[in-house]
Parts: C-alpha cells; structure tokens; sequence
C-alpha cells in the first residue's frame, strides 16, 4: 500500500485496472454506456486497445446527478482524461507496419470539441422566473411624478 498520510489516499500500487463491457447494459447510464458512446469498447485487449480503465470510468461517473447536461459533462471530461492519456503517446512505425496514436486521439478531439459546444450552447440565455412573469409589472408610467407636488 502506498499512503500519503491519511488512509482515504491509500492504494494497492500493484493493482490489477479492469477492462470490462457489456453491450446489453448500454440503456443504463453507467460504466458500458459510457464505452459505448466513446466507441472504447474494444476490451479483449485491456491497457492496449482501451482509453480508460473500469475504475477511471467509475471515478469520473460517481456522483453525477441523473440528467442529460450532467451525463455530457461527465463524458466531456472522460474525452479529457482520454486526451491527456494520448497526448504522452507517440506514432509507431516498424517496416509496413504503423500505427497512429494520432488518428485515435483525432476522432476523440472531434467528439471533445462538440461536447464542449454542446455544454456552451445551452448557458448562455438566461430565462425568466414564471412566478415573476405573472405579478403586475414594477415600473409604470408616471412613476417618478410627485402628487404632492402643485403644478406652478
């Protein structure tokens, strides 16, 4: 176990991340929709054909509030820890053979991009309170005038 002095922290430095996905469960919000919206559902392969591990889902899926704008955020910073992890990658090529962290993380920029419009669009025009939209209105004409005061 490695410890940074409290016993919230503490982790198994040798642990095992799983990979796992099952497409009958992709009508639930969780874990294999998420894989599944990500296209990163190629688990047969573990650390080497998926993004993110079972536990890096989990994390970034516990304590969302059920909710279209909480599930897109939620994806937005999967596609964020995604990006992160390729960026330390490198293209490699042995003789025919290639192979493009480029072109993989290039379909998750794309998708990060559009999420992230997505999240802009919807805050940007505030809207009114109903209840307020009904009381008489707090202005109106004449409302600076003194009745007090006798036309000289």
């Amino acid at each position: 176990m490695v410890r940074d002095g409290s016993d919230d922290n503490a982790r198994d430095v040798g642990a095992v991340m799983n990979h796992t996905y099952d497409p009958t469960k992709i009508n639930i919000h969780g874990l294999d929709r998420m894989r599944f919206e990500l296209g990163d559902t190629l688990v047969e392969g573990g650390a080497d054909t998926c993004a993110l591990s079972d536990e890096e889902y989990s994390a970034i899926l516990d304590g969302i509030r059920p909710g279209r704008r909480e599930w897109v955020s939620a994806k937005l910073y999967a596609l964020e820890a995604i990006l992160f992890k390729l960026s330390y990658m490198v293209d490699t090529k042995v003789d025919v053979l290639t192979y493009g962290f480029g072109d993989r993380a290039d379909r998750w920029r794309k998708l990060h991009d559009a999420l992230k419009e997505e999240l802009q669009a919807g805050t940007g025009v505030p809207s009114m309170d109903r209840r307020a939209m009904r009381k008489p209105p707090y202005f109106y004409t004449g409302i600076h005038d003194n009745p007090h005061m006798h036309n000289q």
